[in-house]
């Protein structure tokens, strides 16, 4: 098959053309025709087939010839749960809607809202939205969803996972009963498929691949080595290895500063991506990414939505995801567009059930790297009081506390020594009534309690 065949506008056609492509993928094939005829549609696929251009172009086509001049009301609203997704379907209307006259934006949390609300005054055609930003701006009155014909729920299950079910809800309620609706989600959780029940009417479904699949040109292997190690193991792999360009993958947004700034200081350029980043932080790092200005991303699960780098060669599980579906959309980041890629995966004792219920989603065994330098040692539980304690630094000598450190450290109570006994009398101490046996030491007149010894 080919857009050819499609019946699309020449104006689409030559916009694909220009982009390089000269065939559908299998969703694009299967999707396009019945959403071009305005057919309700479920989408069950992976990351890294090509679903986005399997709703922006019918809906560039449908929306194309019902555009005035004088008054563009909002006719096509698509809702995905984090601004890297949202920026990345901005994207994909733009390029395919090079030829046309469809006027699209994008509104996000997280940053000033003036700019989204002028380029809302302006008139759009199309708005892709995350829950959040979209009901405040419908709650101040700057957006009006009541002349909307197409709505699309993109990553439902992310949606879900992420805690915006009930924003999601709150924006359906906001629609007109008589629309066009259009779900796509790489899985299908119970309450995912109650909800598409009750939005969505007569809806073809379209599954391109089983929802347990990986992509097969992705190679995968685990190493299974002890927590304190994977810093060395990962460095030994960046260093010995010409990936031009690496995603890795932490559980934590503290773990994703901690493992970019270890590669940074050792040579290797790394930047961090999560949800405690700015917005202007987070485009930055994923431009310096894409340009291959910087060799490695390190990225949280959610702030890794909707990044999509051409010819992605490897993903590196620094941590195994604790959900099995997970693991699949990180490594579906690679092996795109019909180029090979490879998923590494670490594993420590206190990962061994995640990886063994990734096995059972895939069907299949992940082949283990048993020669490397740091083969697991430790094979019992971390105590959970340990499991995500973070590291103390420990001072380089004694001499090396400060005058400040000293201003505050702990202070007999009154009873037990006499000298504490007239602190209050003394300058830059207190006692402190509201809290028996304590004084508060004054630093830089800033008030810091300190409990007595016993």
């Amino acid at each position: 098959m080919t857009f050819q065949s499609l019946n699309l506008l020449p104006e689409l056609l030559q916009a694909v053309q220009e982009m390089g492509y000269t065939a559908p993928t299998p969703i694009q094939a299967a999707a396009i025709g019945p959403v071009a005829q305005g057919r309700d549609l479920i989408g069950c696929a992976q990351t890294g087939t090509g679903k986005t251009a399997a709703f922006s172009i019918p809906i560039l086509q449908r929306i194309s010839g019902k555009i005035t001049k004088d008054h563009r009301p909002i006719r096509a609203l698509i809702l995905t749960p984090t601004r890297e997704l949202a920026l990345q379907i901005q994207e994909n209307f733009r390029s395919y809607g090079t030829f046309l006259p469809v006027r699209s934006t994008v509104i996000f949390g997280g940053v000033g809202q003036a700019p989204q609300v002028q380029a809302l005054q302006r008139g759009v055609d199309v708005l892709i939205a995350t829950p959040g930003r979209l009901n405040d701006l419908c709650n101040q009155g700057y957006i009006d969803l009541s002349r909307l014909e197409i709505f699309v729920l993109d990553e439902a299950d992310r949606m879900l996972d992420m805690g915006f079910i009930h924003d999601v809800r709150k924006v359906i309620a906001r629609l007109p009963k008589k629309r066009q609706t259009l779900l796509f989600s790489a899985t299908m959780p119970q309450e995912i498929a109650a909800l598409s029940k009750t939005i969505l009417h007569d809806p073809i479904r379209v599954e391109v691949a089983p929802q347990s699949s990986t992509v097969d040109a992705i190679s995968q292997q685990v190493y299974k080595i002890d927590k304190g190690n994977k810093k060395l193991l990962l460095h030994d792999i960046l260093t010995k290895s010409d990936y031009p360009s690496v995603l890795v993958f932490t559980n934590t947004k503290h773990g994703a500063n901690r493992v970019a700034e270890a590669l940074t200081r050792s040579g290797i350029p790394a930047m961090a991506i999560h949800g405690n980043k700015s917005q202007s932080a987070r485009v930055t790092a994923l431009e310096r990414f894409k340009s291959r200005d910087i060799r490695v991303l390190v990225a949280t699960d959610i702030a890794a939505r909707g990044i999509d780098v051409n010819e992605l060669p490897c993903v590196i599980n620094y941590e195994l995801p604790n959900v099995p579906e997970t693991y699949v959309h990180r490594i579906g980041r690679t092996g795109r567009a019909g180029h090979s890629g490879i998923a590494i995966s670490f594993c420590n004792f206190d990962e061994l059930s995640y990886l063994k219920d990734i096995e059972k989603l895939i069907g299949k065994s992940i082949p283990e790297i048993k020669l490397h330098p740091w083969p697991m040692e430790i094979f019992e539980p971390t105590p959970k009081k340990q499991r995500n304690q973070r590291p103390l630094r420990q001072p380089k000598s004694q001499a090396s506390a400060t005058p400040r450190a000293a201003a505050v450290r702990q202070i007999p109570a009154p009873a037990q020594n006499p000298i504490a006994a007239s602190a209050p009398k003394r300058r830059g101490l207190r006692s402190d009534p509201r809290i028996p046996g304590t004084v508060v030491a004054v630093a830089d007149g800033r008030r810091r309690k300190r409990k007595s010894k016993p």
